[in-house]
């Protein structure tokens, strides 16, 4: 599996306190799979992704990347943030650039995937913008384009779309089925849109309330490109809500 957790379970200490975020986590992605991780705010969907980036550590339980146990940072994962952070001093093309910046391309060979870039995600007229030029919208297209370009096996997307207005982020949805369709990525989703979950996802996880853990597993088995007005995928909506419903129900009630 490209992407296992192994019974984590995560804590900070707060005035001197443990604090537990995430509580004996066990989760697989198969080759190619997209799985979206829904929940309350703090149940820990976002420092999952931080662990599987290498940016925190677990105190209980493992990671491992290709069967390999995560040990830092790893080249074959690339996370795109809530915020695009792009750098303002660096055009569209040369933030894209970063990401390639531990790839061994030739300087036409980088121009050559920038430009692949910039296609698929619709910025080739603002290769030379600078970041306070462009839309939110489309300076997080620059942020996926730029996690992208290191070209990950394992893509982590922390709320990609959650700043964005309703038309922008049904148009980059739209976007990311269409990448899905052209690459073997392996996509690992942070959202609160039960919408975006469905509509994108293999399967969902749905996160109980802190500490998080899995409280139900959801496969979307729905064919490619989907339709949001479909009966299947309104079925598909409702029993993630009530899903979502249940997990908000405390475990001695």
């Amino acid at each position: 599996m490209p992407l296992q957790f192994h019974h984590i379970t995560k804590q900070f200490t707060v005035q001197h306190q443990p604090f537990t975020v995430l509580q004996d986590v066990s989760l697989s992605l198969a080759p190619g799979e997209l799985v979206a991780i829904i929940g309350s705010s703090g149940c820990g969907k976002s420092t999952l992704l931080r662990l599987a980036a290498g940016l925190e550590q677990a105190q209980q339980g493992s990671i491992t990347i290709d069967g390999q146990p995560l040990a830092g940072i790893h080249p074959d994962v690339s996370l795109v943030f809530q915020e695009p952070r792009l750098f303002p001093w660096l055009s569209v093309k040369e933030n894209i650039r970063l990401g390639m910046i531990n790839l061994p391309l030739s300087a036409a060979q980088s121009e050559q995937q920038i430009a692949h870039y910039l296609e698929i995600m619709g910025l080739e007229d603002f290769a030379n913008a600078w970041p306070h030029q462009l839309s939110g919208g489309m300076a997080q297209r620059v942020a996926i384009a730029r996690g992208l370009a290191s070209r990950p096996k394992i893509l982590l997307l922390d709320e990609p779309f959650g700043a964005l207005d309703a038309m922008t982020k049904q148009q980059l949805q739209h976007r990311l089925a269409e990448i899905r369709r052209h690459t073997t990525l392996t996509i690992l989703l942070v959202t609160h849109d039960v919408e975006e979950a469905v509509f994108l996802a293999d399967s969902v996880v749905v996160m109980s309330p802190r500490p998080g853990r899995i409280s139900a597993l959801l496969p979307i088995s729905l064919p490619y490109p989907r339709d949001r007005t479909s009966q299947t995928l309104l079925a598909h909506r409702q029993a993630l809500g009530e899903a979502l419903q249940h997990a908000e129900v405390p475990a001695t009630a």
